[in-house]
């Protein structure tokens, strides 16, 4: 506020007159890098943060259970627009408002959680971005027998409590029936819970591990990477801010790209764009990424195939 005063008293009174600030929440579970995709997509749109636009950010940070009262919390502002990463943050922008455009930079598929009903006209006040994560699962897994050809126990790394979760996994279980591979899960239902299923992890000592799509794990993507690395348990992720703390292999859709395209729906909602009449965009852009590194650390051998398809390659 204090940035605002400040920069208003250099202003001429008529361009002060003329200013708009813009006030836009932000609804997600770190200020990860996509998140800042978003701000600096933004800056290039013209919104600049203590001029014309003013931020209110949430984050949960691991602990999905906040959203709703953050959500509540930027409706009450109110907000124009809430911005919000991953199922949980979106669906609890939708609980608290039907009328504040909710713009999901990153969701992994909102026809099946009930945020929308048609991806080309979504009504109501929620448009966005879908990573399509539940589709990708079973490519996940054949990229994991790919890797071990004798897989036949996969252990689940997942978010009890989001949405997606019970959806993925009903598009994971007739891939690993195909595959002949069996599939236990290991909950977790906040930050302080991962731990504990990381422990169990390797307790079971399954064949490989599939971290699932959500942002909460992606909090705490570290831990994960080195318990799982240092534990011998080969794993595919699902987002590119797993390779940078030495996950094995990564497939998913590029989220800061999603973020990108969402400052442009947020200009445009801005400008007077219903969200209702925005098409909800699916991802085009699917990232396949090895590193070699931790997978000679882990002694594996990653087939030449395999290496030769991926899209970027970490030695």
């Amino acid at each position: 506020m204090a940035v605002l005063g400040g920069a208003a008293t250099l202003w001429p009174a008529g361009a002060r007159a003329q200013q708009s600030v813009h006030l836009v929440g932000v609804l997600a579970s770190q200020p990860l890098p996509p998140v800042q995709k978003l701000f600096r997509k933004l800056r290039e749109y013209g919104y600049v943060e203590g001029e014309n636009l003013r931020l209110q950010s949430r984050f949960a940070e691991g602990h999905d259970d906040r959203f709703p009262v953050m959500a509540n919390e930027l409706a009450e502002l109110p907000v124009e627009v809430i911005v919000t990463w991953g199922t949980p943050a979106a669906t609890a922008a939708e609980q608290a408002s039907k009328s504040i455009p909710i713009v999901m930079a990153a969701i992994g598929d909102p026809v099946s959680v009930g945020l929308v009903s048609n991806l080309a006209h979504p009504g109501g006040n929620i448009t966005g971005f879908a990573a399509q994560n539940v589709d990708l699962e079973g490519k996940r897994l054949e990229l994991l027998k790919e890797l071990l050809p004798n897989l036949s126990r996969v252990g689940v790394l997942a978010n009890a409590t989001n949405p997606l979760f019970a959806i993925g996994l009903q598009k994971l279980q007739p891939a690993a029936n195909a595959l002949g591979v069996r599939v236990d899960i290991f909950e977790v239902r906040n930050g302080d819970d991962i731990e504990g299923a990381l422990g169990r992890l390797q307790q079971a000592r399954p064949d490989g591990v599939l971290v699932a799509p959500d942002l909460l794990l992606v909090s705490k993507r570290a831990e994960i990477a080195a318990a799982l690395a240092s534990s011998k348990l080969p794993a595919v992720y699902p987002f590119r801010e797993y390779a940078a703390v030495g996950g094995l292999i990564i497939h998913g859709a590029n989220l800061s790209i999603l973020s990108e395209r969402a400052a442009v729906y947020v200009d445009r909602i801005l400008k007077g764009a219903k969200p209702g009449e925005l098409p909800v965009q699916l991802a085009t852009e699917f990232e396949l990424i090895i590193n070699l590194r931790t997978a000679a650390q882990m002694g594996l051998k990653v087939q030449p195939t395999l290496i030769a398809r991926a899209d970027e390659v970490l030695d």
